[in-house]
């Protein structure tokens, strides 16, 4: 069922979120999402311009916000904070140490500015929610939020590897994405060593080590690496 058209103001507001929440946004992205004409979009662009958001347009590819510029930050619905409190405590039950301190301090901060009524609410739901799965809190990787920055930024890593059957190796990778399977991370990455793509479990990372190196990025999408490698997985 489509979203029935917002109140202009309500819908403007929202624009706004949108624009700070991406690098680039356009206009068809906008108009499907708020269930308005494009050109819709284009006039509230002009009003919001008009207003004195400094909006900055890309030619052939959409909008942004000038870059340092910041709107004081919007209220969240109830709802919305709820969610922020359920995905606190599902990401403090995952097993890398360094995801569930940065999303804990994270989200610390996005409490900062809850209406007082709602923190309140906030802490009694997070002593209420429990994620089990017999997976225990034990942390057995710390090195999410590395790869994290090594994949938007095209960065070669350097890792020691214990495979599933202990063997030990050491391999320059370039990575590219990272999926989820039974409460394991796994990463996604062009192995040198390999010279193919291949699945990595996080948690099988002894050491790793950005290198000063960067490299041009693959023709690669997650879509096209699950029709073409899932179905015959290779192992590191």
């Amino acid at each position: 069922m489509e979203e029935k058209e917002k109140p202009r103001l309500s819908r403007l507001t929202a624009i706004i979120t949108q624009l700070q929440s991406k690098r680039i946004v356009t206009a068809k992205h906008l108009a499907e999402r708020h269930n308005v004409s494009v050109r819709t979009i284009y006039r509230d662009i002009r009003t919001l311009e008009k207003s004195g958001i400094p909006i900055v347009t890309e030619e052939g590819k959409g909008y942004s916000i000038m870059e340092g510029y910041h709107l004081p930050p919007v209220l969240f619905t109830e709802d919305e904070a709820n969610a922020l409190i359920t995905v606190e405590q599902l990401a403090i039950k995952n097993k890398d140490g360094s995801l569930s301190e940065n999303v804990s301090s994270a989200i610390e901060k996005i409490k900062s500015i809850l209406r007082y009524s709602q923190k309140g609410n906030a802490d009694l739901l997070a002593d209420r929610i429990y994620f089990g799965g017999g997976q225990g809190e034990e942390k057995t990787s710390n090195n999410l939020m590395q790869i994290q920055s090594a994949i938007i930024h095209f960065q070669v890593l350097k890792i020691d590897y214990y495979s599933s059957g202990k063997k030990r190796t050491t391999r320059n990778i370039e990575p590219f994405a990272i999926y989820s399977i039974n409460g394991n991370f796994l990463l996604i990455a062009f192995c040198r060593l390999r010279k193919d793509f291949r699945a990595f479990r996080i948690d099988f990372i002894e050491t790793l080590v950005p290198q000063n190196e960067t490299f041009t990025p693959h023709n690669m999408t997650i879509q096209k690496y699950f029709e073409e490698y899932v179905k015959n997985q290779k192992y590191p």
